[in-house]
């Protein structure tokens, strides 16, 4: 288990104000990771070792684009990107604070939930892992503020997965990669809703896409 560097630190902390003590939780997390990674596919091998970049700073960014939300749910979990980090910076917040935070993780495969639950454990904080479909999910999206999801889907199959929870005051934060023009052009036909393109602080072919106010075209609800 080792320490990330000062600077890795401060690229963290100049996304996200992390406290030395989630730094320590996500220490304890990479360790985790790395020994589940051996026997069930959790992240891409070849990304591995850009735990603290490819990974943490990535998922920090939608904590940063929302930094008032304290109710998360994430969808389709995996290894816990940006799910668990959330749940880490939640307990940061909540202690910080002295308030209530939820964070909800909707993963459908089995051996991922079991990582999941190990992972909160072992990292000392509070997650709910719901070993369901995204479809039977209903109580958890609407139990939050954000609904967040990494490389999951395409955004029609998010909006389809989703809807109609991005409602009112709850948003979606979605990490999208290079062809998220496209993909937001594929939603033209079934589609509307309030978009906002933030542009990703550790990936210059990435953004995150902030969704509110979903509306199905009537031809996709009928």
């Amino acid at each position: 288990m080792t320490y990330p560097s000062l600077s890795i630190v401060e690229m963290l902390r100049r996304i996200y104000p992390v406290s030395r003590e989630t730094i320590d939780r996500l220490v304890q997390y990479e360790k985790l990771l790395r020994h589940w990674q051996s026997k069930t596919n959790l992240v891409a091998p070849s990304t591995l070792d850009q735990f603290w970049t490819r990974h943490v700073a990535d998922s920090l960014q939608v904590l940063a684009i929302s930094p008032e939300a304290r109710h998360w749910t994430d969808i389709g979990s995996g290894g816990g990107f940006p799910g668990i980090v959330i749940a880490i910076v939640m307990k940061q917040i909540g202690d910080q604070e002295d308030t209530k935070t939820s964070v909800h993780l909707v993963e459908s495969i089995q051996k991922k939930c079991s990582f999941l639950r190990r992972a909160a454990y072992e990292t000392g904080v509070e997650a709910e892992i719901h070993a369901e479909r995204i479809e039977s999910a209903t109580k958890q999206l609407e139990a939050c503020e954000v609904i967040s999801a990494r490389a999951l889907a395409a955004l029609p199959k998010l909006l389809e997965l989703t809807f109609p929870h991005i409602t009112g005051d709850r948003r979606a934060l979605f990490h999208k990669g290079r062809d998220y023009l496209r993909e937001i052009e594929d939603c033209d036909s079934q589609w509307k809703f309030d978009l906002v393109v933030h542009n990703s602080k550790v990936d210059d072919t990435s953004v995150i896409l902030e969704i509110s106010n979903v509306q199905a075209h009537r031809q996709n609800i009928d």
